[in-house]
C-alpha cells in the first residue's frame, strides 16, 4: 500500500507530460485559427478538437474544454464532433492585442490543463515611405538613398530599395539594416548619364506599400566637394563692389558647374544669397556692399546640367573681408537741453546725438565735432567739443541759437548737421500712453496736436530712488504724422520708466507730456513694514513707508491689511495705494491682535511680516479724566489736612488732647517709702501690652457713700498708697498714678458709672521702646477714689 502511494505522483507527472505534448497538435488536442495574422481590431475565430483515443487519461468521463487568451479566461462553445471527438469553437469579435497566445484547456483532476495553443499577431498594412532622395558619391560612385518610414505597422515588415533602367527590369538595389531607413546601391547596378527609376517597397503579411518613384540620372545627384575661396578685393572706382575668385574642387575641373555665393555682416540677421554664378573663369563681381564693413563669404557648387533634384556641395570654408571706407554721410539725430549759467552771460548746453547707422557711417567713426559755425572749403572753425562719445556738455554765449555737429572717420568728415537751440514753449500733445510689447520693449501711443508737427522726440528714464541719467535713452521720429513709436534701448522687465514726448514744430519745441510704464510686472519684492502710530481700547492707527520703486516690480494697485485675535475670524480692509496710514476700528479692549499688510500689483501680491499689538483698557480721554479725578481728590485731601493743622477747634474735636498721667499731681502724693519698692517692668523691647506693676488701694469706710461721711464706722489706720507706674525707658519704672484710700479735701466724687472696660491708648516711651496700656475694669463702689480716675489720663484728680 505504501509502495502504491509513493508511485502515484510519478504517474500523475507522466500523464501531464503526455497531455502537454509539444504544440498540443501532435497530442490529443488540435487548435486552428482562421488566420494567425489579422488586422488590429478585427474578429478572430478559433477551434479546438480533443481526440479521446489520443488522450488516454480522458477516455472516461465528460471532457470540459475552456479557452484562455494569454492568462485571461474567455468563453467558447462546445459540442461533440465526428469520431467521438469533442470540439470547442471561439469567436473574438475585436482582437486588440498586437501579439497574444490563445490556449485550449481541459478540466483534468480538478485543474485546467493547457493542451493546445495558437499564436496570433495583429497590426496594420505597411505605411507608404516618404521623401525619398539620393546622392551619388564620386569617391566610389555608390548611390546612397534615404527616406522617411511611415507609422509602425506592429508586424514584421521587409523593406527594399528597388531600381530599374529605362529598358531593364526592376532589381533590388539594396536592403537597409533593421531599424534604418537608408542604404547604398552599388556602382554595378547603376547606369550613369542615363535616367533610372528608384523607389522603396515595404511588405508585411497584410499588404505592400511603395514610395513615389524617383526618376534621375545618377550623375545629376552627384554630391561634389565644395570649392575654395581664393581672393576678395574691393573695386575703388565702383565704390560698393568687390571681385572674388575661387578654385574648383578636385575631380570637377572638367565639369560645367553652377555655383551660389552667400555673405553677411556680423549684425545681419540672415545671409544674402547670390545665385546663377556660372563657373567659367572662377571669377565674379558683386555690388551693393556697405563701406568699411566686415563680411563673411561662403560658396557652393553643383553640375550645371543637373535637375532641380540635384544636390549641392557643402558650403566652402568661410572667408572674411572688410570693404574700404569713405566719409560718413547723412544727417545725425541730435537732441539738447539748455539752461542759463549761474554766473550769467553763458548758456549751458547738453547736446546728445545718435551714432550713424552702418550704412551712413561708411566705416568706423573715429569721433564727433561741435562748432559754432559750419565748416567751409578752406576754413575750419574752432571746435567747442571734440569727443568719441555721443554726448557733450559745453557753454556758449547767451543768444546762441545754432551749433553744428559732424562725424568723421579715416576717410573724411561728414557734412555738418545744424542743431537749432529752440525754446520749449509750443503746444503739447493731446494725450500719451505706453503699453508693453514684450519684456524688453514698449509701444508709445500719443494723440497728435492740431498744429503741424515736423518730428517727435521720445525720451525715457528709469525711475529709481537715487537719481540716475541715461544719455542714450531717447530717439527721434522724423515722421510728423506718426502717432506711435517703439522704444527698446535699455528697457528691462520689472523696472518703471518715465516716458516724455516732445513735438517739434517749425521754429519751436512743444512742452513735453509724461507717462510711466512697465514692460513686464510681477509681485512686489517686499511688503511695507507696519508701525503702530496710535492705539486705544477700540482703535489702532497703523502707518507704513511706501515701497522703494525698485522693490515694487509694477504699479501698486492696493494695500490690504489683515487683522485677527485668537478667537475671531480674520478681518481685512483694502487701502488706496496713495495712502500710507489706516485706522482699524471696532477692536475689543485689552485684546491681543496680529496685523499684517499685503502689497499688490496687477501681476501678484506679497505679504509682509506680522505686527502684534494689544488694545488698552481705557481710552486716552478716560485715562485723563481718571487722573484729573484722582488729582482733584488729592488736592481736596491736602486742603482738608492743612485746614485741620491750622484749626485748633477742629483738631480738638477730632483728636482730643490726652494728658500724660505721669505729669499728673497724683504722682506727687506717693510716700517716699513707697518710691523704694521694687517695680516689675516689662523689658523695653518685649512686645505685648504694658503691665501695671503696682496699684495702691486706700480702703474707705464700709458702707460710706462717695461724697458722704460715715461717722458710725471706726477709724482704721490709713493704708499706704500704692502708685500706678509706666515704663519710661529701658529698665526704668515711671510712676503713672497713685491711688489714695480716702477722699481729699475739696474732692468732688463723680457718680458711679456703669461697669465697662477702658482701653488705653498705645504710647511710646522716651527711650524709643513701645509700651502697651492694657484693659482695666472700672473699680467697684468700695473704691470711690478710683471713680474719679480715667486710666490713660484724660482727666486728673483735684483737691
Amino acid at each position: 500500500m505504501a509502495r502504491h502511494s509513493a508511485g502515484t505522483p510519478f504517474l500523475l507527472q507522466l500523464c501531464l507530460l503526455h497531455l502537454l505534448h509539444l504544440g498540443g497538435t501532435l497530442g490529443c488536442a488540435s487548435v486552428t485559427v482562421d488566420s494567425p495574422i489579422v488586422s488590429l481590431g478585427s474578429a478572430v475565430t478559433a477551434s479546438c478538437t480533443i481526440q479521446r483515443e489520443l488522450c488516454r487519461s480522458l477516455e472516461q468521463g465528460k471532457v470540459q474544454i475552456s479557452w484562455m487568451l494569454d492568462n485571461k479566461l474567455v468563453a467558447g462553445s462546445q459540442h461533440q464532433g465526428p469520431g467521438g471527438t469533442e470540439v470547442s469553437n471561439l469567436t473574438l469579435p475585436r482582437f486588440n492585442h498586437t501579439q497574444a497566445v490563445l490556449w485550449c484547456c481541459v478540466e483534468w483532476n480538478g485543474t485546467k490543463q493547457r493542451v493546445g495553443m495558437a499564436e496570433i499577431r495583429a497590426g496594420y498594412p505597411p505605411a507608404k515611405p516618404l521623401n525619398l532622395s539620393c546622392i551619388l558619391n564620386l569617391g566610389d560612385y555608390g548611390l546612397t538613398c534615404q527616406w522617411e518610414q511611415g507609422t509602425n505597422s506592429h508586424l514584421p515588415t521587409s523593406v527594399v530599395l528597388k531600381c530599374a533602367g529605362s529598358k531593364a527590369q526592376a532589381v533590388t538595389g539594396c536592403i537597409p539594416q533593421r531599424g534604418h531607413s537608408h542604404c547604398t546601391v552599388p556602382r554595378r547596378l547603376l547606369h550613369l548619364y542615363r535616367q533610372m527609376e528608384i523607389w522603396v517597397s515595404a511588405t508585411n503579411a497584410l499588404g505592400t506599400a511603395e514610395s513615389d518613384h524617383l526618376c534621375i540620372d545618377p550623375m545629376d545627384v552627384a554630391k561634389l566637394d565644395p570649392p575654395t575661396l581664393k581672393n576678395i578685393q574691393s573695386i575703388p572706382f565702383q565704390t560698393d563692389c568687390i571681385t572674388l575668385t575661387w578654385d574648383a574642387a578636385s575631380g570637377t575641373e572638367y565639369m560645367d558647374l553652377q555655383c551660389e555665393l552667400r555673405y553677411r555682416a556680423p549684425e545681419d540677421p540672415a545671409w544674402t544669397l547670390v545665385t546663377g554664378i556660372i563657373d567659367l573663369t572662377s571669377t565674379m563681381q558683386s555690388c551693393g556692399f556697405l563701406f568699411g564693413t566686415q563680411y563673411h563669404f561662403q560658396m557652393r557648387c553643383r553640375r550645371s546640367s543637373a535637375s532641380a533634384l540635384a544636390s549641392w556641395s557643402e558650403w566652402s570654408p568661410g572667408r572674411n573681408y572688410t570693404t574700404h571706407e569713405k566719409a560718413p554721410t547723412g544727417k545725425l539725430d541730435a537732441w539738447w537741453g539748455a539752461q542759463l549759467a549761474r554766473s550769467g552771460g553763458r548758456l549751458e548746453v547738453q547736446l546728445r546725438w545718435k551714432a550713424p547707422r552702418q550704412r551712413e557711417a561708411n566705416g568706423r567713426v573715429l569721433g564727433y565735432r561741435v562748432t559754432l559755425s559750419p565748416r567751409r572749403r578752406g576754413r575750419h572753425p574752432p571746435n567747442i567739443c571734440d569727443t568719441t562719445h555721443t554726448q557733450c556738455n559745453f557753454s556758449v554765449p547767451t543768444g546762441t541759437r545754432r551749433v553744428y555737429l559732424s562725424a568723421y572717420n579715416a576717410a573724411g568728415e561728414s557734412a555738418p548737421t545744424e542743431v537749432i537751440l529752440q525754446e520749449r514753449k509750443g503746444q503739447p500733445l493731446a494725450g500719451l500712453r505706453a503699453v508693453p510689447r514684450d519684456e524688453h520693449s514698449l509701444w508709445v501711443h500719443w494723440e497728435a496736436p492740431l498744429t503741424t508737427v515736423i518730428a517727435y522726440v521720445l525720451e525715457w528714464q528709469r525711475v529709481t530712488a537715487e537719481p540716475s541719467y541715461c544719455s542714450t535713452c531717447w530717439q527721434m521720429e522724423r515722421d510728423g504724422a506718426a502717432t506711435t513709436a517703439l522704444i527698446q534701448d535699455g528697457i528691462k522687465p520689472f523696472q518703471q520708466y518715465n516716458i516724455s514726448v516732445y513735438p517739434l514744430y517749425e521754429g519751436t519745441v512743444g512742452v513735453p507730456v509724461h507717462t510711466t510704464a512697465y514692460s513686464q510686472q510681477k509681485a512686489p519684492s517686499h511688503a511695507p513694514k507696519l508701525h503702530l502710530k496710535r492705539i486705544s481700547k477700540s482703535e489702532a492707527e497703523l502707518c507704513w513707508e511706501p515701497l522703494p520703486v525698485e522693490m515694487q516690480n509694477g504699479f501698486i494697485t492696493s494695500y490690504t491689511l489683515f487683522w485677527a485675535n485668537s478667537i475671531t475670524n480674520v478681518a481685512s480692509a483694502t487701502v488706496n495705494p496713495s495712502l500710507s496710514s489706516f485706522v482699524i476700528r471696532g477692536l475689543k479692549p485689552s485684546t491681543l491682535y496680529k496685523v499684517h499688510i499685503m502689497a499688490s500689483t496687477a501681476a501678484g501680491s506679497t505679504n509682509g511680516t506680522s505686527l502684534t499689538l494689544v488694545t488698552t483698557v481705557l481710552d486716552d480721554s478716560e485715562i485723563q479724566f481718571l487722573f484729573l479725578t484722582l488729582g482733584l481728590v488729592f488736592v481736596v485731601l491736602m486742603v482738608l489736612l492743612i485746614c485741620f493743622q491750622k484749626n485748633e477747634r477742629m483738631k480738638e474735636q477730632l483728636w482730643p488732647s490726652v494728658p500724660d498721667p505721669a505729669n499728673s499731681s497724683l504722682g506727687k502724693w506717693v510716700l517716699a517709702a513707697v518710691q523704694q519698692e521694687p517695680l516689675q517692668v516689662m523689658a523695653a523691647r518685649e512686645p505685648g501690652p504694658a503691665t501695671i506693676s503696682t496699684v495702691t488701694v486706700l480702703e474707705g469706710d464700709t458702707g460710706k457713700q462717695p461724697g458722704k461721711d460715715h461717722p458710725a464706722l471706726p477709724a482704721a489706720p490709713p493704708s499706704l498708697p500704692r502708685p500706678y507706674v509706666r515704663q519710661e525707658g529701658p529698665g526704668e519704672p515711671v510712676q503713672y498714678a497713685r491711688v489714695g484710700g480716702a477722699g481729699y479735701r475739696g474732692q468732688r466724687l463723680l457718680p458711679e458709672p456703669a461697669p465697662r472696660f477702658y482701653e488705653n491708648l498705645r504710647g511710646r516711651g522716651d527711650g524709643g521702646g513701645a509700651g502697651d496700656w492694657g484693659f482695666l475694669e472700672e473699680p467697684p463702689a468700695t473704691f470711690p477714689l478710683l471713680q474719679g480716675l480715667r486710666i490713660g489720663g484724660a482727666e486728673e484728680l483735684h483737691e
